[in-house]
């Protein structure tokens, strides 16, 4: 699919089933445990809670769904892309520098959202099998099923890919029927779309105001839809929408209208289990269909987990291509645009779902530990959303009257969220400052690394390389030399790169390039400019790739120099005379400057921490090489020590004899 506007505005039927299968996985399994998250193991079940639950649920898909994600958000896209972090890009060239804050934060918490939704929702989904067998330890079950699914990563979804929209809209059409079948044998559920009846869920229920903190549950997803934006277009989300809220809004009344005909008791009075229960989603299944349901459920809660890891390996790609995280390796099992896949992410995900699996063990512990980083998420994305309505223009009351009643409820739904901390919650925030903790460590060092690199003006060296190029008593070190800079300025290059050149070992070329890669805020933009800094000697290649564009510098670096052998701007064939005459192309020898931290510093405390914890971090990554996309075989790594603020004052006192 293309990122056009033509693309983000159409609407097509193929385009709507493919959003059902990429979007509305998180969002669209709720149904599994939002009600039962709500009443517990103890809450009596009464008229009054249950109209005020729906009237919650409802009224939440309707104002912040709904209204702020489908209607305000999605018109905040990058050229078609959504997302926080496309968000974020978008918004950058302005350079506020609070902006940073709120996308770290918020690329984290979406980020922690992928280690507990497959788990929650895989688990929800089996734990239906305890209808036929009420002691089914489901964990090994619930691991095998993921084991299979992040293993299967690596080969691509393209062919799944083809049946996740297909069974997404068989799982919602599901919901849609077994709510109306209920909802017609008491249609005064009804009533609870009246906001009033929310009044009597805070009033009724047992933890009052924190109830909300489950009801949140209902619109985890809608972070995810955002961000996926991209793959599908805005229209198509928001046609698509209308169909999956109705079937939500009528499985979510048809597990309310149930719920009427049981007032007086609780879920565990209705399973007669203690310790796992009533699921009111299975309750309103025929018994005869309670096979097919499981295992359409087991289904929509692997797409859902799917799409979760999916997501990750997308925001990953992003924030590597943002300075956000560290360089690890991407790679793209399919031809399929947008299709990755980061190993260590991975594994990194199964391990982190696994070890909550086998923490909570049943999905009604996993509930505490769902939604508070969402939350937090969707606050970030609030507060980027009042900047980019202020860069569009809009008029301050509009500005002002949206952040405020967003804030306010995504505040109160954070309020009750932060109830669950000690219950669960904390596992959430613990995988959210990980993850941040990461960003912001490597995001400052870069800071840091940059501030003090000294660049070299050419023009001071243009004299110095034209000699060095042509002087026959200097062993030629490649016909090609090729340098990677950081170098924003045409006319500039790191003062460690002339060193290279000239000190730690004189490198006699016939043709030096410095090719410096800028990230630039539209997704998929992919340009270069060639500048010829001495003719026949230096060569600069300066990339504009966007930020979800893969740096394959290799391959782009050939595609720029056949264009300019096409266009006759320069001769690559080899110098020495046997091969010139023979037309034998030069050959290309890449050199990256590595940079180390020399322990001729002296630094305030904060900054040695963070540039330590960042060359750990570096020594798990990729090299700079691999993270190019270079060929190992025709690159030199070379290795500068970093001096910053050098001691000044040494009391070295000579002494004679």
């Amino acid at each position: 699919m293309g990122n056009s506007h033509k693309h983000l505005n159409k609407v097509t039927l193929g385009g709507l089933i493919v959003t059902l299968g990429i979007i509305y996985g998180d969002i669209g399994t709720s149904p599994l445990y939002v009600m039962r998250a709500i009443l517990g193991k103890t809450e009596t079940i009464r008229e009054e809670i249950i109209l005020g639950a729906l009237s919650c649920i409802f009224w939440t898909l309707t104002l912040q769904t709904t209204i702020k994600y489908v209607l305000i958000t999605l018109k905040a896209d990058n050229k078609g892309e959504g997302g926080i972090f496309s968000l974020y890009a978008l918004l950058k060239r302005f350079k506020k520098k609070w902006m940073i804050v709120p996308a770290i934060i918020g690329g984290s918490c979406l980020m922690a959202d992928g280690f507990i939704t497959p788990p929650i929702s895989v688990s929800s989904a089996i734990e239906g099998l305890r209808v036929y067998n009420e002691n089914l330890d489901t964990v090994s079950i619930v691991v095998a099923i993921l084991f299979v699914l992040f293993s299967i990563q690596r080969f691509g979804t393209k062919f799944l890919g083809r049946f996740f929209g297909p069974m997404m809209l068989i799982w919602f059409g599901m919901l849609a029927v077994l709510g109306i079948i209920q909802i017609s044998s008491n249609f005064s559920i009804l009533k609870a779309l009246n906001p009033y009846y929310i009044t009597y869920l805070l009033e009724m229920h047992s933890e009052g105001f924190y109830v909300l903190g489950f009801v949140f549950l209902c619109t985890t997803g809608a972070e995810a839809l955002y961000s996926d934006m991209g793959h599908c277009g805005r229209a198509n989300i928001r046609v698509s929408w209308i169909f999956v809220k109705s079937a939500l809004v009528l499985n979510y009344f048809g597990q309310g209208a149930y719920l009427l005909g049981h007032s007086g008791g609780t879920l565990t009075d209705i399973s007669g289990n203690v310790a796992d229960p009533a699921n009111p989603f299975y309750l309103i299944m025929p018994e005869w269909f309670l096979p097919i349901g499981i295992a359409v459920a087991t289904s929509a809660a692997i797409i859902a987990s799917q799409a979760l890891i999916s997501g990750s390996f997308t925001m990953i790609s992003e924030a590597m291509r943002l300075n956000f995280w560290p360089k690890v390796s991407v790679k793209y099992p399919t031809e399929l645009k947008g299709q990755l896949y980061i190993p260590s992410v991975n594994w990194m995900l199964f391990l982190g779902c696994t070890s909550i699996v086998l923490y909570f063990r049943e999905s009604s512990a996993m509930e505490a530990a769902y939604g508070l980083a969402i939350v937090i998420c969707m606050l970030m994305t609030t507060s980027l959303l009042g900047m980019f309505m202020a860069t569009r223009r809009y008029h301050p009351v509009i500005i002002f009257t949206v952040i405020t009643v967003y804030l306010v409820i995504e505040g109160a739904f954070f309020m009750a969220n932060i109830d669950k901390f000690h219950n669960g919650g904390y596992v959430s925030v613990l995988i959210t400052g990980v993850l941040g903790a990461i960003m912001t460590v490597w995001y400052t060092a870069k800071q840091i690394r940059s501030e003090y690199t000294e660049f070299a003006k050419i023009d001071n060296y243009k004299t110095v390389l034209s000699e060095l190029s042509n002087d026959t008593s200097i062993p030629k070190y490649a016909t090609h030399l090729v340098y990677m800079t950081n170098a924003q300025f045409a006319d500039e290059v790191e003062s460690k790169i002339i060193y290279s050149i000239l000190q730690k070992r004189p490198k006699r070329a016939d043709i030096y390039w410095f090719v410096h890669v800028n990230v630039v805020d539209e997704p998929y933009r992919m340009e270069y400019r060639v500048r010829e800094i001495m003719k026949d000697d230096v060569i600069r290649i300066d990339f504009y790739l966007g930020f979800r564009v893969a740096p394959r510098i290799n391959l782009m670096f050939k595609k720029v120099v056949k264009d300019m052998v096409a266009h006759g701007e320069v001769d690559i064939t080899s110098r020495y005379e046997s091969l010139n005459r023979n037309n034998v192309i030069g050959d290309f020898k890449f050199v990256i400057i590595e940079k180390f931290l020399s322990y001729e510093n002296e630094l305030p405390w904060y900054e040695r921490i963070i540039l330590d914890l960042y060359f750990v971090l570096k020594k798990v990554s990729l090299s700079e090489g691999r993270a190019f996309g270079l060929d190992s075989s025709s690159v030199k790594v070379e290795k500068f020590p970093i001096v910053i603020h050098p001691p000044e004052d040494l009391n070295l006192t000579r002494i004679e004899d």
